[in-house]
């Protein structure tokens, strides 16, 4: 998913530097401990078009690791933010990535191991930053839509990695392989396939992945088969595809599969890690969708913990399309709107020349209105699990997209090409398929979106139940929220600059302050000499048009 709006700014109020600290009635002590500079710029302007500081900086023994859009992996003094070693795998700047950016790192002993933007997996010394192995994931990385943007996730002497691959180029993308190498060697252990030989790939794994190491499992949330509006080259339910997938991660070996849409035509990947959580002692794994669907499975059988019961939904009228006739619904409710109301004016008047019955209305050739929208519900920044409230955390958008296919001849011959994900107008060909697409965010004249306020919030799912407890309306987001002593804070709203504290039992805010730039990141934290700290990435984000890029590291002290 990809921004790209200019208006923004007669509305979002951002403030572009570093200002006063604001703390409100019953505030923690928060003090700010340190700031760093990556001074990481892009190597050009069509990589600074798609740049995304997105990074959770992870502490592992006594040097705390920040990776940048680019690859760079800087090891920085936990205490100072002082820079002890960098080190640059030089990836190809001129390349046409799909995304520009890192999530995270995977530290195991006495290596850090981390992907890149042009499918390299590379193990570190984790004191010095020397290289000890580096090693090609595989697929087809030369034309930039094969890529690894999240972390890999280690097990005993594994590492497991997923990768992003571009959405809707074309049919035939590559497939969606989850990969495991020996952490010591770089050689390959095992992979396992989410989608059959035919003429459709993706259903990948771009997202965070969890791992149970005392059970032995991986959780994987994969995403759509490609191309993720039209369905006909890929009939059925498009099984292990829209899915969390639990793996025995020693062998790779299929252990469940919960499929959260069915033969997916809206882009509603699974784009959040899988949740691992507790249910009245029983273990369990939480899943939250783009649609705004949380799904509470047993962690050993994939089996719902929360009743959940397949509804009837639109049928699709385009040629060659049989869209599912069911999609499943928890019954516990939603943690986002699912229901589409317009803004008066321009905005009522657009909306009503699209096809709009529902959540999971499928494109047409006229046209049809999608909410939520691709950019969810919850997206890659994932949950935020606070065991002792029974609660958890997630980000929610309510924004909703227009998508219409174009029938093959009229897309080749108006010579439309590929734009790119933007929330402006994007085209895309789905080559190898009949109809290419056109699809815009839903926003009005003003630059807001369409639907009625709020765009976002967040919010406190009560795990054992999924009934919401609270939530706070906010801006629409990108990252993530981090939960910590009786704390939620997030600083992923897109149209701000902003990095803001919640209470964790209500949702009051306790403290904000102002950041350099927008921090479109998930926190991270740690503890060093009997302090915690609060660590999070601010870098503005390419596919907004008109923000401000940078690379800062800020950490918080709370006390």
């Amino acid at each position: 998913m990809s921004i790209g709006i200019s208006s923004l700014s007669k509305w979002s109020g951002l403030p572009l530097a570093i200002a006063t600290l604001t703390i409100l009635p019953a505030a923690p002590r928060i003090e700010r401990a340190w700031t760093y500079e990556t001074n990481a710029h892009p190597p050009n302007r069509r990589a600074a078009q798609i740049a995304a500081f997105e990074a959770t900086p992870v502490l592992h023994g006594n040097l705390l690791y920040v990776i940048t859009p680019f690859n760079e992996l800087i090891a920085l003094d936990p205490a100072t933010g002082v820079e002890r070693w960098r080190y640059d795998p030089k990836v190809d700047g001129n390349r046409n990535y799909s995304e520009a950016t890192a999530r995270g790192v995977a530290a195991a002993g006495d290596r850090i191991v981390f992907g890149t933007i042009d499918a390299r997996l590379i193990a570190l010394e984790a004191r010095t930053g020397k290289r000890i192995w580096e090693t090609p994931i595989g697929g087809n990385a030369a034309d930039g839509n094969f890529q690894v943007t999240s972390a890999p996730v280690p097990f005993r002497n594994a590492v497991i990695i997923g990768s992003a691959i571009g959405d809707n180029g074309r049919a035939a993308m590559d497939k969606g392989t989850v990969r495991a190498f020996d952490i010591r060697t770089g050689k390959p252990l095992w992979t396992w396939e989410a989608t059959p030989a035919g003429n459709t790939g993706a259903a990948n794994a771009w997202a965070p992945m969890s791992v149970d190491a005392a059970r032995g499992m991986v959780f994987v949330p994969t995403g759509s088969a490609s191309p993720d509006f039209y369905g006909g080259l890929r009939p059925g339910d498009n099984r292990h595809a829209n899915s969390v997938v639990a793996l025995d991660a020693a062998t790779g070996k299929l252990l469940w599969s919960f499929q959260v849409v069915h033969h997916d035509l809206w882009d509603y990947d699974v784009a959040s890690r899988p949740e691992l959580i507790d249910i009245g002692g029983k273990p369990a794994v939480a899943v939250l969708t783009k649609v705004g669907h949380y799904f509470a499975l047993d962690r050993l059988t994939g089996k719902p913990l929360l009743a959940v019961e397949e509804r009837p939904v639109p049928k699709s009228t385009v040629e060659g399309e049989v869209a599912s006739p069911t999609q499943p619904f928890p019954v516990s409710g939603v943690f986002t709107g699912q229901k589409f109301v317009p803004r008066e004016g321009w905005c009522d008047e657009q909306f009503r020349k699209l096809r709009y019955d529902g959540v999971f209305t499928p494109p047409s050739l006229e046209g049809s209105l999608l909410f939520p929208g691709n950019v969810g519900g919850a997206n890659w920044g994932s949950g935020a699990y606070d065991a002792t409230g029974g609660l958890l955390f997630v980000a929610a958008n309510r924004l909703a997209t227009a998508v219409r296919l174009i029938p093959r001849a009229a897309y080749d011959s108006a010579r439309h090409g590929e734009t790119g994900e933007r929330w402006g107008q994007e085209y895309a060909a789905q080559s190898g398929a009949p109809f290419g697409m056109a699809r815009r965010t839903f926003i009005g004249p003003d630059g807001r979106p369409c639907n009625q306020e709020p765009w976002g919030a967040l919010a406190a799912i009560d795990v054992a139940t999924g009934k919401l407890r609270w939530e706070a309306p906010m801006m629409p987001s990108l990252g993530g929220p981090l939960a910590v002593d009786g704390l939620v804070f997030f600083g992923g709203t897109l149209f701000e600059t902003k990095l803001r504290a919640y209470s964790a039992m209500d949702g009051r805010k306790v403290w904000e302050t102002d950041l350099p730039f927008s921090a479109n990141s998930v926190p991270g934290t740690y503890k060093w000499k009997g302090k915690r700290y609060v660590v999070v990435c601010a870098g503005g984000h390419g596919k907004v048009d008109g923000a401000k890029l940078g690379g800062t590291v800020l950490a918080y002290t709370i006390e």
